[in-house]
């Protein structure tokens, strides 16, 4: 078996309204099988997900925690609306449970990439929605992932994980078979999307304006119908140990 990515060159500056299944397609050709791995940035311009700080009035806890954390206060109140959940404020990071039930710093509210200084690019309302409208557009129908960075609890530093999916198979799941030794696996589940996100992300650099990668050679993961999307990735509530 073997793995290709590569970064697609030659997209434009995505704004809102853009359609960018017809940006994609007109710098790559995609055929059944391929995976598409967009940046969530881009996404999330194409569908107006960019809030202006200029025009954000912060609220007490806004305020309050802006102070005391050293932040933008019209930022905070920004990572306030997009959280369904604030679990822990430490050193200026706002670790939050987003509406989407991501658990992120700042709800995934990010300055960098953004199309003006005073701007923010929040999440896709819906990523895994995002991923399935994508693919419907795009010529071949290849699967998309949806990516953004996460930092890891257990690990130090960020890799880009899948937000949303459609066409994959978010997870591989090897409970109840047997390793090469004819032990049975009893916790085996393989990260399939987010492992995918993370190759993509190692073919391009966050300065280099390329926000889109083509990944081939995972045709045994790619499916006929969408799937669950990322969705599948969430760990439920009562099964995460630092909650």
């Amino acid at each position: 078996m073997s793995l290709s990515a590569t970064a697609i060159d030659g997209l434009p500056e995505v704004r809102e309204g853009d359609d960018l299944a017809a940006l994609l397609a007109a710098s790559a050709e995609f055929a059944a099988g391929d995976v598409l791995v967009v940046a969530h940035k881009v996404v999330s311009k194409a569908e107006g997900r960019v809030r202006d700080l200029a025009t954000v009035e912060p609220g007490e806890r806004a305020r309050d925690l802006a102070g005391e954390h050293g932040k933008d206060a019209r930022l905070v109140q920004v990572v306030l609306d997009e959280s369904a959940e604030l679990l822990r404020a430490h050193h200026g990071v706002l670790i939050c449970l987003t509406r989407h039930g991501f658990v992120c710093a700042n709800a995934g509210v990010d300055r960098s990439n953004a199309p003006g200084d005073d701007h923010v690019v929040l999440l896709p309302a819906d990523p895994d929605a995002s991923a399935r409208a994508l693919r419907a557009a795009l010529p071949g129908r290849p699967a998309v992932v949806v990516a953004d960075s996460f930092g890891r609890a257990w690990r130090v530093g960020q890799t880009d994980v899948a937000i949303g999916a459609a066409g994959l198979a978010p997870l591989d799941d090897w409970r109840g078979k047997r390793d090469s030794r004819g032990r049975e696996l009893e916790a085996t589940e393989i990260a399939v999307a987010d492992a995918v996100a993370g190759a993509a992300d190692l073919a391009r650099v966050k300065d280099g304006g390329t926000p889109a990668v083509l990944v081939r050679g995972l045709e045994r993961f790619v499916t006929e119908d969408d799937g669950p999307g990322a969705a599948a990735l969430r760990r439920p509530p009562e099964l995460d140990l630092f909650r």
